[in-house]
């Protein structure tokens, strides 16, 4: 029933073989990227598990009797550092001011009366203390929400120590400068946990079905012959690569706008079918874009797009078929996955200085920039992101007029020659 199959496998396989650019892609590319990949997760697990451990912290006594400072001594016995300060009136400016001189994301205040209501406790248990605790949310990175949780675990401890139920906590998130009374920061770093995920996954998909559009597009004429009938005809050369450029920006656009409709439907489904547990208005709480975020977020991944589509279509030009040309296209995925996925674990400003240039040069990682910004009330990042990727856009658009300008459009083929030698050596045709 399968008379030949071997056979016919055989040649399959060393076709495949034969061809260098399908095993860089299948061989090596994949064990450089899941190493570099492996290496960012470890960087971010341990960076996010050092913050859980130190969980340091401001706190304001505005109690100063005994229980107040026993609490103080007991969260430093339990391995958090703790900076002190004592009877401030706090609200929005003054609490800002003291997480930014202590460089810290919480603090934690003793109201007046705490000793008092401790005290009280022993003869009345319906009288318990509490203290505020306050995060002050600055970035949407996945492993966030871990660094609010010893601070439950200390509470426990305390009342373990002292008496069950004797100490509760009120918890508060501030977001752009606005304190949010009794929201709590891991519900909120949740939400924004939700898109890190949804963003970059909605970006890789259309980035990599962008740049296989474009690739295929110039291989299909180079396959079938009929680019070198195009550039025989009396039409500027420039005004074929325009026509295909232009042709990728009005799918570039269509990309950019329904990718926008779909994220907005996404953040609207959000705030209109929350869950019992989980009453809270997102656009009071400022995690939803304004009109004009959306407008850089989505200028932010057109230029990206159309960067990605000129890369793909000067690559093509290297390749002889669609094969070729998606081989070749093939080695923007890893770039793409790379950044994309380091984004979302990680915040690049807590990067060493080195990786933070690379992954900025990245002109693949700006959308997850520009959108962390966006949520975040920064619209200075997105605005100097959009006119880095259009200069390299610009750069890419000109390098692809000057190689359509000559006959190298029709000759150009991307030769490995160290797997062209390991192939020969070994017995490859």
């Amino acid at each position: 029933m399968l008379k030949g199959f071997r056979n016919f496998l055989l040649k399959e396989l060393k076709e495949f073989a034969r061809d260098p650019k399908i095993l860089l892609g299948i061989v090596i590319v994949p064990l450089v990227l899941f190493s570099v990949l492996g290496g960012l997760m470890s960087y971010a697990m341990q960076s996010a598990e050092e913050s859980t451990i130190r969980s340091n912290f401001v706190v304001i006594n505005n109690d100063c009797e005994n229980w107040s400072y026993t609490f103080i001594k007991f969260l430093s016995s339990s391995g958090s550092k703790v900076f002190v300060e004592e009877n401030v009136e706090l609200n929005d400016g003054k609490l800002i001011e003291l997480l930014s001189k202590y460089n810290v994301t919480q603090a934690l205040e003793i109201p007046k009366g705490f000793s008092a209501n401790i005290t009280a406790h022993a003869k009345n248990p319906n009288i318990t203390a509490s203290v505020k605790f306050y995060v002050h949310i600055t970035t949407t990175n996945i492993f966030d929400a871990t660094r609010y949780l010893p601070i439950d675990a200390t509470i426990s401890q305390f009342n373990r120590a002292l008496a069950p139920d004797v100490l509760n906590i009120e918890k508060s998130t501030i977001i752009k400068g606005e304190i949010k009374h009794n929201v709590d920061p891991a519900t909120v770093s949740g939400l924004m946990v939700s898109q890190s995920v949804f963003i970059p996954i909605a970006i890789i998909i259309l980035l990599f079905y962008s740049i296989q559009l474009a690739a295929t597009s110039v291989a299909i004429e180079k396959e079938e012959k009929t680019l070198e009938t195009l550039l025989t005809l009396p039409i500027d050369r420039l005004t074929i690569l325009f026509g295909k450029l232009v042709g990728s920006m009005i799918i570039a656009a269509i990309g950019a706008v329904t990718y926008i409709a779909g994220y907005a439907y996404f953040m609207q489904s959000l705030i209109s079918k929350t869950t019992p547990n989980f009453v809270m208005d997102l656009v009071s709480l400022g995690l939803v874009p304004s009109f004009l975020g959306y407008v850089l977020l989505g200028a932010s991944l057109f230029v990206t797009i159309l960067s990605a589509l000129a890369l793909a279509v000067i690559l093509s030009a290297f390749a002889g078929d669609v094969r070729s040309a998606q081989s070749l296209v093939g080695f923007i995925y890893p770039i793409i996955f790379l950044s994309t996925f380091a984004l979302m674990y990680i915040d690049a400003g807590a990067l060493p200085y080195a990786l933070r240039l690379v992954l900025y040069a990245i002109p693949f990682s700006h959308p997850i920039i520009v959108s962390k910004a966006v949520i975040m009330g920064d619209y200075v990042t997105p605005t100097l992101s959009i006119f880095y990727v259009s200069f390299f856009t610009l750069a890419l658009m000109y390098v692809a007029s000057r190689l359509f300008a000559t006959e190298k459009i029709l000759t150009a083929k991307l030769k490995l020659k160290w797997f062209t030698k390991y192939g020969k050596t070994t017995g490859e045709p």
